[in-house]
Formats: C-alpha cells, sequence, structure tokens
C-alpha cells in the first residue's frame, strides 16, 4: 500500500556522495556541499506529511521508499521510529544511522546518497526529471 507520494525535481549540483544520509528538499537551490540531497523543488517535507503516514513512521515499523525517476527505479528499506519528530518545514531525511532531528523520516536505512543507481543520479543532473518517491507499507 502507498503511504505517502512525495514529488521532487532534480539540479545541476546534485552529486548524491554521502554515505549516511538523503535527503530530499522543498529548496529550490543547492549548493556543491549538499551531497546528501538528492532532489529539490519537493511537494511535501516531514511538516507536509499526512496525520496518517505520521502515525505509522511512530510505530517503527519497516518501511519502503521507492525512487522512480523517467522508468529508472531504486528502492530504499528502512524504519520509523517513537521518537520521530516530523517538523520539518522544508527537508525530508533518510538516514543510515538513528540519529534523529526534526528532518529525519526513517532511521537504519540499506542505502544513504551515496548508494542510490547512479543511472539515477545521472538523470537527476537534469532539473527537468520529476523524481516520485512512494512510501511503501
Amino acid at each position: 500500500m502507498i503511504l505517502e507520494e512525495i514529488v521532487a525535481y532534480g539540479h545541476p549540483l546534485i552529486s548524491a556522495k554521502h554515505k549516511t544520509t538523503l535527503e530530499i528538499t522543498k529548496e529550490n537551490f543547492l549548493t556543491k556541499r549538499g551531497d546528501c540531497i538528492i532532489a529539490v523543488n519537493a511537494d511535501k517535507s516531514c511538516f507536509d506529511l499526512a496525520n496518517t503516514t505520521k502515525k505509522f513512521l511512530k510505530q517503527g515499523k519497516k518501511l519502503k521508499f521507492v525512487l522512480i525517476a523517467n522508468n529508472i527505479k531504486d528502492e530504499i528499506v528502512a524504519f520509523g521510529h517513537e521518537k520521530l519528530i516530523l517538523k520539518n518545514p522544508t527537508s525530508l531525511v533518510i538516514r543510515k544511522s538513528s540519529f534523529i532531528d526534526d528532518r529525519t523520516i526513517a532511521l537504519k536505512a540499506d542505502k544513504a546518497a551515496n548508494d542510490i543507481k547512479r543511472e539515477l543520479i545521472e538523470e537527476l543532473k537534469n532539473p527537468n526529471t520529476k523524481l516520485i518517491v512512494r512510501l511503501i507499507v
């Protein structure tokens, strides 16, 4: 079942080199330092998620994030946590670690930005590329 769908877009400076986190942001800009960001101009942040989604995330269950851009697909498996804050108005962050802040949507992920398929990242260097992120339970 698709719990939530997020739409975001590529950017020429996307490098996706970060080894422990992956971020999607509502911001429309990116600097070279943002090496965990895989998409910009997102239509949702943690704050914007549906209340049903937030409740599910706080149950600590296993989740799957499906990333799709131009028919290229990748998946991330991660976990929610009862202490998730989910109030950041700008970003969503998936982490390999157990660190929680207001941007964190999931923990103990099996992938970070650096682990995403390189062909998908290459597509996301084009600002016209639409990324669809489906949160599946």
